[in-house]
């Protein structure tokens, strides 16, 4: 493995972990304030021990993410000086604005886990929204920032060096709403699936009132979500379509610039032969996906220069297990908003609660491939158009063993994390078992 292969993976590795952590501590919080406000509207006690217990893991799930988030932010500069050099004046103005929110958010947290009893119950109840208001703004400055690196604006290129600088262009670039809406979107409805997922297999194997909350609040945020994600990729595709042709084009394994451009189901990208084997082909839903239009040309990877096209396979294969997945949860959607209406007892319906346990990873699986998408996709560039990502690694040799350990060290936090989750809910379980 090269030097330049290990860094590209570290980050990724770094990403990965840190994003799981990023979409709980997101979204955890207003799950923790419906059910603080529920139990505050019906006295019930239930939904207080659900406040409480949701608490326990969001407390342990901000701990590693606060880790994981700054492991990240050293490695921009330890594995991409050259990007940073050039990067950091520009782009600095919503990574000063996540740290801000990041602090609003810890602080809030700590007065939410420890105002029980000590502050007024309707300020207890606002402080857990303030928790959650920051945690989606904290998210929102950081995918700014990444989008930035995807629409590069609030700066003149010239000799090589940025001059005239704008932060505040640079952080309202043309993708950062596009961007920060599909992830939000995502989060809410990957940690949706995967809460309530939890609770059902813990609801088939005891049937406690605590789990049936959990699903049915968990679930309304997820069915929201998973039904405004499609509409949310249509806006994200087409602003890709606009941005950058070549990663649209690496979407769909898409050569040869059409019109009436066939939308692709599967299949798999021969790139020496420009072809995709296997496959389902809708003619000119690609035209209508990037234009709104099923007869509009849509650019293939022939327009581009080889060396600049991104990696095709990994890019298609990604961004088809995202769409598969995004459908399938927004399917799940319907049939919890349609039974919740039509079903008096839909939770005693066992295929539904093994249907949502087969879903319990599955968002986040979908957050994955999107990121994989988002950033091998704008491959080879780190600042798309400006700057090549190989040309921005550090000289620094052995970055093969901080490749090695950093995967260590998440493998092991990740062990941790789960026989931490899995102590709790036992503790849970074990409560409620002895009150029956």
């Amino acid at each position: 493995m090269d030097e330049f292969m290990a860094a590209r993976l570290q980050m990724g590795v770094s990403l990965g972990f840190h994003i799981i952590f990023a979409c709980i501590g997101m979204v955890m919080p207003w799950f923790m304030f419906v059910a603080e406000w529920k139990w505050l509207k019906t006295q019930k006690p239930v939904y207080l021990d659900l406040a409480k217990a949701w608490a326990k893991g969001v407390a342990i799930f901000f701990a590693v993410g606060a880790v994981s988030g700054t492991v990240l932010s050293f490695e921009l500069g330890m594995l991409w000086p050259t990007f940073m050099e050039h990067a950091g004046p520009i782009f600095g103005m919503p990574f000063s604005y996540e740290g801000s929110a990041f602090f609003v958010e810890a602080i809030a947290l700590g007065l939410w886990l420890y105002g029980w009893n000590r502050l007024n119950k309707k300020l207890h109840l606002y402080i857990g929204m303030v928790v959650g208001i920051a945690g989606v703004m904290s998210g929102i400055f950081v995918i700014s920032a990444n989008a930035w690196m995807n629409a590069p604006a609030g700066f003149d290129w010239v000799d090589g060096q940025a001059i005239n600088i704008d932060p505040v262009a640079a952080m309202f670039n043309k993708a950062w709403f596009v961007q920060s809406h599909h992830m939000v979107i995502a989060a809410f409805s990957a940690t949706g699936f995967a809460v309530a997922g939890v609770h059902a297999i813990l609801y088939l194997k005891n049937k406690l009132e605590i789990h049936a909350k959990a699903i049915t609040i968990a679930l309304a945020f997820a069915s929201v979500a998973a039904l405004l994600q499609p509409l949310s990729g249509d806006h994200a595709a087409k602003s890709v379509a606009e941005r950058q042709p070549a990663k649209l084009a690496a979407f769909e394994a898409h050569f040869e610039t059409q019109e009436s451009a066939p939308l692709i189901i599967g299949g798999i990208p021969d790139v020496e032969n420009r072809e995709v084997k296997y496959a389902i082909k809708l003619p000119g839903f690609l035209s209508f996906l990037a234009h709104g239009d099923f007869k509009a040309e849509v650019k293939g990877l022939e327009e581009f220069p080889e060396e600049e096209w991104p990696p095709v396979p990994i890019t298609h294969y990604s961004f088809q297990i995202m769409v598969g997945i995004g459908m399938f949860l927004a399917l799940l959607g319907v049939i919890f908003l349609a039974g919740t209406y039509k079903w008096k007892h839909w939770l005693e319906k066992r295929w539904w609660l093994k249907l949502l346990i087969v879903a319990t990873p599955l968002g986040f699986i979908a957050i994955q491939a999107g990121w994989v998408v988002t950033e091998v996709g704008r491959q080879p560039w780190i600042i798309y158009g400006i700057m090549k990502t190989k040309d921005s690694l550090t000289p620094m040799p052995g970055i093969q063993y901080t490749f090695y350990t950093i995967t260590a060290v998440y493998l092991l936090l990740s062990f941790i994390v789960i026989w931490l989750l899995s102590r709790q809910i036992k503790m849970l379980q074990n409560k409620y078992k002895s009150n029956d």
